[in-house]
């Protein structure tokens, strides 16, 4: 899983401690700007604090996950600096089961998030096993979509578009609300596109079949299969992150272009 990313790890400071984080996970992880204290500790309201190593698949997950997210700043300090603007690079905290946020106290079951108030990606790694066993989208590159996704999200909130489209949705119906959602959703799945590209055109990140897993991990968390997995009539005004179909498009605009200006949701005709 990690061999492919290795010529980008020697280039760098970070990927030099990448290379050690199986022995000192948590040491290595600290010093990446990944948190791991919700994993070893377990957080959440009157919980107390019981430390555990990590298994050998969460700390393949972390390496791995640690990886992509440095992988991702690499993209976003370079675009950012064309623009004559400087990239803040996110902090990634893994946990298990609850976590405390900015944004507030969630469980796992609300799956990947990112809380603009902290500028923090929270990723509960049991997603990753879910997203294949699950949701029938395996692959270490479905894991990185949902990454670079997050990280997407990231980028609004440094760019403003975050706060707009929240002022936006001020004093809105419930359906236009959830319509400034898809679009907003559909342009991080754009800007992990774009990340996509620059992995794969100027670094060479990729592997045959890389861009099919993405593109099944982006139709599995399709608003419309979501709804049909659980046996519930397809209702597209109540899609907040998009249907398969534009999940799918939207990623493939992003890595065909490289090209954020080729991510705007909010002036698109979404069918």
């Amino acid at each position: 899983m990690l061999l492919r990313f290795l010529p980008f790890l020697l280039r760098t400071r970070v990927g030099r401690i990448i290379l050690v984080v199986g022995v000192l996970a948590f040491v290595g992880a600290r010093m990446m700007g990944i948190d791991l204290l919700p994993a070893l500790q377990g957080q959440g309201p009157a919980v107390a604090q019981s430390s555990r190593e990590l298994t050998e698949q969460e700390q393949e997950l972390t390496e791995f996950v640690s990886v992509v997210l440095a992988d991702t700043e690499e993209t976003w300090n370079t675009i950012f600096a064309q623009s004559g603007e400087q990239y803040r690079e996110p902090t990634l905290v893994l946990f298990a089961d609850r976590v405390r946020s900015a944004c507030g106290t969630a469980s796992a079951a609300v799956g990947p998030f990112y809380c603009p108030a902290d500028n923090q990606v929270y990723l509960d790694l049991s997603f990753f096993r879910d997203l294949e066993r699950q949701l029938g989208a395996p692959g270490d590159f479905a894991q990185a979509y949902v990454v670079a996704h997050e990280v997407g999200h990231h980028v609004q909130n440094l760019l403003g578009i975050g706060e707009r489209v929240r002022q936006a949705g001020q004093g809105k119906s419930e359906a236009e609300i959830n319509e400034l959602s898809v679009r907003q959703e559909l342009q991080a799945d754009c800007f992990a596109g774009v990340w996509a590209h620059a992995a794969n055109d100027e670094r060479d990140l990729l592997d045959p079949g890389d861009l099919d897993e993405a593109l099944t991990a982006a139709s599995a968390i399709g608003d419309d299969r979501l709804q049909r997995r659980a046996g519930q009539e397809v209702v597209p005004d109540s899609f907040t992150h998009g249907s398969s179909e534009q999940r799918m498009e939207w990623f493939r605009r992003g890595f065909d272009s490289g090209n954020v200006r080729e991510c705007d949701t909010f002036s698109a005709s979404l069918q």
